[in-house]
């Protein structure tokens, strides 16, 4: 269990490092992206970590092994 929720940690980590990446890189080409785009892309990312972390929990399916 608790290698699950250090699993879940790092993987949460490298999201978040990639959707700020993401959003840095866009600046850098001068590419706007309006705040209520980022809200709703952040959004989806949480959702998607959200149910990340109940499978990794109740166990089914196929949890990304990172350790």
């Amino acid at each position: 269990m608790l290698a699950t929720v250090i699993n879940f940690l790092i993987i949460l980590l490298v999201l978040g490092l990639v959707f700020y990446l993401f959003v840095w890189i866009l600046g850098l080409l001068g590419i706007p992206v309006p705040p209520r785009v980022m809200q709703i892309v952040a959004a989806i990312v949480f959702l998607v970590i959200l149910l990340y972390f109940l499978q990794a929990i109740i166990g089914g399916g196929h949890f990304p092994r990172i350790i």
